[in-house]
C-alpha cells in the first residue's frame, strides 16, 4: 500500500490503462468542518462539490464504474441532526444531479439496505435509478446504509431462501449445471447474490482522510484491488488527486497470485 507522497502532483490527466472500477471512501467531511470551527454538517455540504467533480471526471476518463461510500450502516450512530442532514443532502443530490447524470449518460445504482432511509429520500433515489437506467455511460453506484458484513449475511440469506424454494432450488442447479451443493456453491454463485452482482471487482480503492483501513467496505470485492490512501480530507479532494491515484495504479504489476511472464 503506497503513500501518496511517493507520487508527484500531476498537472495533466493520466493516459493509458484506466481502472475499470474505482471504489472510494469519502472520509473527512466532519473533520474538515471542525478544523474550521464549523458544524460537521457544513463539511458534508462542502463534500458534495468534489462528488460532482470526481463523478464527471471519472466518466470523462473512461472509468466503467465508480462506487462511492456515502453512508455506512454504522453511521446511524452519529448525532441525529447529522444523520438527518446527510439524508436530506442525499435527497437533494438525487433531484439536483438528475439532469446532469442524464446529460453525461451516467447510470445510477444504489447498494445497501433500504431499511431506515427516509421515504422521501428513497423515492428520489428510485426515481433517479429509473430515469438513468437506459444510459450507456459510466455506472455510478452509491453505497448508502451499506456494510460489507451485512451484505455477505444478506447474500447467505438469499441463498438459503432460494434453495428452500423447490422451483428456485431446481432452477439454480439447472442454471449452474450442478448436480450437488458442492458444485453449486462457488465463488461466482455466491457473488451473484451480493447487492450489485453485475459489478466487476474494483481495480482501485481510494480512501481520503488519512485513515488506513477498509471500514467494512466491499470486503469481498476488494480482494485484489490496489489500495491508495490519501491524507487529504474529502472536501479538498480534486480531480488532480484522482489523476495521482490512477497514475500510481498504472505503475502497479497486478499478478493476481501468479508470476510475471
Amino acid at each position: 500500500m503506497e503513500e501518496t507522497q511517493n507520487v508527484p502532483p500531476l498537472t495533466e490527466a493520466p493516459t493509458g490503462v484506466t481502472p475499470r472500477h474505482i471504489a472510494i471512501v469519502l472520509d473527512g467531511n466532519g473533520r474538515w468542518a471542525e478544523q474550521r470551527g464549523l458544524p460537521r454538517t457544513e463539511g458534508h455540504l462542502r463534500g458534495a462539490t468534489p462528488v460532482k467533480e470526481i463523478v464527471e471526471e471519472a466518466a470523462r476518463l473512461g472509468v466503467g464504474r465508480l462506487t462511492l461510500y456515502c453512508f455506512s450502516s454504522e453511521n446511524w450512530k452519529r448525532p441525529q441532526a447529522e444523520v438527518d442532514a446527510l439524508m436530506d443532502l442525499l435527497k437533494k443530490y438525487m433531484i439536483e444531479q438528475r439532469p446532469r447524470l442524464m446529460e453525461k449518460q451516467i447510470r445510477l445504482r444504489v447498494v445497501g439496505r433500504r431499511e431506515g432511509i427516509p421515504d422521501e429520500t428513497l423515492a428520489e433515489m428510485d426515481e433517479t435509478i429509473r430515469v438513468t437506467s437506459s444510459n450507456t455511460g459510466m455506472t455510478l453506484a452509491l453505497a448508502i446504509n451499506y456494510g460489507s458484513r451485512a451484505e455477505i449475511v444478506d447474500a447467505v440469506r438469499r441463498i438459503v431462501k432460494e434453495l428452500s424454494n423447490e422451483k428456485a432450488h431446481d432452477k439454480a442447479f439447472e442454471n449452474a449445471g450442478a448436480s450437488s451443493v458442492d458444485e453449486l456453491i462457488t465463488e461466482r454463485y455466491f457473488a451473484s447474490h451480493l447487492y450489485d452482482p453485475d459489478a466487476p471487482d474494483p481495480d482501485l480503492f481510494i480512501r481520503t482522510g488519512g485513515e488506513r483501513r477498509l471500514s467494512n467496505y466491499l470486503l469481498w470485492q476488494l480482494s485484489y484491488a490496489e489500495l491508495w490512501f490519501d491524507d487529504v480530507l474529502w472536501p479538498d479532494f480534486t480531480k488532480e488527486k484522482l489523476w495521482e491515484a490512477i497514475r500510481w495504479f498504472q505503475t502497479r504489476r497486478r499478478r493476481f497470485g501468479g508470476l510475471d511472464k
